[in-house]
Formats: C-alpha cells, sequence, structure tokens
C-alpha cells in the first residue's frame, strides 16, 4: 500500500531541539513535527504577564499555538548554570539544533558550532540568521529583507511574511540535508555538520523569477501578457492565468476572439478586448465559464 503525504513521516525517531523565536523557527519546527519528528523548543523563562518569552506568544497567541501543537516546550534562561545544564541534557538526546541568534549571540549563550561539535560530535546545527555570512551580524526583519530584494511596492506592506515562511522551508530542506549528510558522510561517518540558513537568501530565491525578468510590467507574467493578468468584472475582480498556448486558446473562444499566438496575447488590442468582456461578466458567470471551457481563472471579491 502506497503511503500518502499525510500519514508518510520520513523523521519518525529524529529529535530536533530548536531555540528559535518568532516565526521561521517555529514554522519549520511545526512542519518537521509534521513529518514525524520528536520536537522540543527551549525558551527564555517568561516575563510575568506574559504567557511565553516567544514575541510571536505575545503579539499573535493564535498563530504561536497553531506552531507548537504537538512540540514539548522548556523553559531554561541559558545565561545561568542550570540553562546551561538544561541545554546540555537536551543535546545529548537530539539530532539536529535550530536557532535563530546573531553569531555572537551564539557564542555568548555556549550555542558556538565549533564548542558543540566537541562536545556532541554526531549534533547536527541548523543556524537561522538575517543575512548570511559577514552581514550576519546586521539587524533586519522580513520587510527589509524584501524590499533589498525589490519585493516591495509602493507604500503597501506585503500581503504576507515571504521571506520568512520561505526561510522556514529552507531550514526545513537543511534538516533534512543534514541528516542526509550525516548519514553519508564518507570522511567522518555519523558526524554531525553545520547549515547557515540567511532570510535574505531566502527573499533572494523568490526573487529569481523578477530578476529573469518573468514577472516585471514587460514579462509574460508580470502584465504583459493578456491572458495573465488580473482583471475587473461586474461585481468584483478576476485572476486569470490562461498562459499556456491551449489555456488561451479556450480564453480567446470563450472571449469572441479568434486564437492568438504568444505574440498576439501580449498585444494592447487584446487586453483591451479582455478587459471589457470581463467588465461585463459576475464573478458567478465566470465561475461557471471557467468550469465549462476548463481555463484557469478565479474571483475575488472588489
Amino acid at each position: 500500500m502506497t503511503s500518502t503525504s499525510s500519514n508518510l513521516k520520513p523523521l519518525k525517531g529524529v529529535r530536533v531541539l530548536s531555540t528559535a523565536l518568532n516565526l521561521p523557527g517555529p514554522a519549520a519546527l511545526m512542519r518537521l513535527k509534521q513529518m514525524g519528528a520528536t520536537c522540543t523548543k527551549l525558551e527564555p523563562p517568561a516575563q510575568p504577564l506574559t504567557p511565553t518569552a516567544d514575541p510571536m506568544g505575545v503579539y499573535k497567541p493564535e498563530a504561536y499555538k497553531t506552531m507548537h501543537k504537538g512540540i514539548r516546550l522548556v523553559q531554561a534562561d541559558l545565561k545561568t548554570p542550570l540553562g546551561q545544564s538544561t541545554l546540555h541534557q537536551l543535546l545529548a538526546q537530539t539530532d539536529v539544533l535550530i536557532t535563530s541568534f546573531r553569531p555572537s549571540a551564539l557564542t555568548k549563550l555556549g550555542l558556538d558550532w565549533k564548542v558543540l561539535h566537541r562536545l556532541f560530535p554526531s549534533l547536527c546545527m541548523v543556524g537561522v540568521v538575517g543575512a548570511p555570512g559577514p552581514r550576519a551580524e546586521e539587524p533586519g526583519h522580513d520587510l527589509t529583507y524584501l524590499a533589498e530584494n525589490e519585493l516591495i511596492q509602493k507604500l503597501d506592506l506585503p500581503p504576507t511574511l515571504y521571506a520568512d515562511m520561505a526561510g522556514s522551508l529552507m531550514v526545513t530542506e537543511a534538516v533534512l540535508g543534514s541528516l542526509l549528510a550525516r548519514q553519508s558522510n564518507v570522511h567522518q561517518s555519523g558526524a554531525g555538520v553545520f547549515q547557515e540558513i540567511a532570510l535574505l537568501d531566502a527573499a533572494s530565491y523568490l526573487a529569481l523569477p523578477r530578476t529573469w525578468g518573468l514577472s516585471t510590467p514587460d514579462g509574460d507574467v508580470g502584465g504583459l501578457h493578456a491572458g495573465y493578468k488580473i482583471y475587473p468584472c461586474k461585481n468584483g475582480r478576476v485572476a486569470v492565468a490562461a498562459l499556456e498556448p491551449h489555456f488561451a486558446a479556450r480564453l480567446c473562444l470563450a472571449v469572441g476572439l479568434p486564437q492568438k499566438s504568444m505574440h498576439a496575447m501580449r498585444e494592447k488590442r487584446v487586453h483591451t478586448a479582455f478587459a471589457k468582456f470581463f467588465a461585463t461578466q459576475t464573478r458567478r458567470q465566470l465561475d461557471r465559464l471557467a468550469i465549462k471551457n476548463d481555463i484557469p481563472l478565479h474571483t475575488l471579491v472588489p
């Protein structure tokens, strides 16, 4: 019987410890738990009148609760001998450690990779930083990483935290890669490895289609192609994604235009014809049109 993604647990038996706060680390931990890993989160002691020292637990408790479902939570002050003792007890039973402190803070807290690798040779470590390499000490956040990659439009805030969430996927990927590397290390079998994941790199990866010119205004998925665009309709909006020639041909037929070549779909008159057609259609009419003609589109409220 073939396993489905819902019951496939490739990380069953793997033990992950995280000291990462806020969003990328906990989001990665959530996914690792879903893949079967036994996950523990080590947090600083909560302050008076606050449920947790993790900022996410303060300003968005619902998100914190979702990401930590099934995660064992341990509180310890790593600046104290007792906290260090708790940390080392956990590390002795850990396969992969995830952190999100700056390198200087890792050193102060006894989490420097060279030290940990000497004490726990089989331990793997994934360090989450803002910017890579020599810029790892710089302050930053999702918004600044997106801005550096020209992913901010005018004065509008992004609709989601792209760098943080993409970073969490890269952390998950790094955990999987670290475990494979430890298993196949030909020079020192069973030796742990260290990987650094920079959220700026995550934003840069998301920005590649723009870098390649695909999603810029003169790119086919940036507005140049009439079949890949957002149009107003009679009672809302419609996101049309008829990019491939067979989808574009069906859309042209539905609109009452002759089938167009890829080049013709970039012409202003085709954009105008589509805009006029969609302006006469309700969301319900367009939903039915999509089903009947197998056209990829999705209607939206105004």
